[in-house]
């Protein structure tokens, strides 16, 4: 047997594989993109459909990690490496949410993107991580795109639209403490899989939405099928199989492209607005957003070598 005979089967097995993989991140992404959209087809109060996201895909988690085999008895530590994520995804959740109804789903989703920035800021300042050399372009390109798509019209906007602009961008900062905290509870005790850590968080940050909605004044009472199916579909596919989905192709896939198919779930959530919604979008406002996306991806471009 020949070495080409043997090295040209397992090039065909990488490429599937490679294949695989990047099918599975663009449905993942696509799913999550979707989500924002069933904030708006449930009509409850932007606090609610958070909860019920956590709740429902937080039972839905535990249930299938119990079903695979996976399942690990949880600790009080397990618990308390859990507390700051769910505070972090709770802020997070509760300005997105109102963000979605008073700005859009598509820019209220770029917005919460914008923590890709944050996260290369911190990476800078506590852990010493150079940024990469497109990161201050990346930066520039997406303020100009962010203010076409937002600045441009500020004038026009009213009250309730500028401060959705703002919780858009303040989303951003809570799930960077999300990202952080649930990285590194997952790095100093991985005593449970990064399923169940989730599934648990998850329920946490749901108790918390809870305590936050009757603060609120708000009634979990859902009253419909509409809202039922859309905030039970926005708990599986925002927070299972969609995460699911992103988590076991993101190994086996080079983190550039990996950075690349994330931005689908922006691009996504803006086109179904437009779509779906009727968003009324000018030329501006493509520019703008085209601007703002590519510089996300600046922002989030790594070399190889240090993926």
């Amino acid at each position: 047997m020949t070495e080409s005979s043997v090295a040209t089967p397992a090039g065909v097995v990488r490429e599937v594989s490679m294949r695989d993989a990047i099918v599975q991140m663009a449905i993942g992404a696509a799913l999550i993109s979707s989500t924002s959209l069933f904030v708006v087809y449930a009509q409850a109060a932007p606090t609610v459909s958070a909860f019920y996201r956590m709740f429902f895909g937080g039972g839905m988690l535990l249930a299938w990690v119990a079903m695979s085999g996976g399942w690990r008895p949880m600790t009080w530590r397990d618990l308390t490496l859990a507390v700051l994520p769910a505070i972090g995804l709770a802020a997070d959740l509760i300005q997105w949410h109102r963000s979605i109804l008073w700005v859009g789903p598509g820019v209220a989703t770029l917005l919460t993107n914008f923590q890709v920035f944050l996260m290369a800021l911190v990476g800078l300042t506590f852990y010493r991580e150079r940024p990469a050399r497109w990161f201050v372009p990346g930066v520039m390109l997406a303020m100009i795109g962010l203010w076409l798509l937002v600045g441009a019209h500020w004038s026009v906007f009213d009250a309730q639209h500028r401060l959705g602009v703002w919780l858009g961008l303040g989303s951003g900062l809570a799930y960077t403490v999300y990202l952080l905290s649930f990285r590194h509870a997952l790095k100093t005790y991985p005593h449970l899989s990064p399923a169940q850590f989730l599934g648990l968080m998850s329920l946490l940050c749901a108790l918390l939405l809870w305590v936050c909605g009757l603060g609120e004044g708000d009634s979990f009472v859902l009253h419909g099928v509409r809202s039922w199916s859309a905030l039970l579909a926005l708990g599986f596919f925002g927070q299972v199989l969609g995460w699911l989905l992103m988590v076991r192709a993101m190994p086996r896939l080079p983190a550039s492209l990996v950075g690349l198919l994330l931005l689908l779930q922006p691009a996504l959530a803006f086109v179904l607005d437009v779509i779906l919604l009727g968003r009324p979008t000018g030329a501006g406002d493509w520019i703008g957003f085209v601007l703002a996306l590519a510089g996300i991806l600046f922002g989030a471009w790594r070399p190889r070598r240090s993926a």
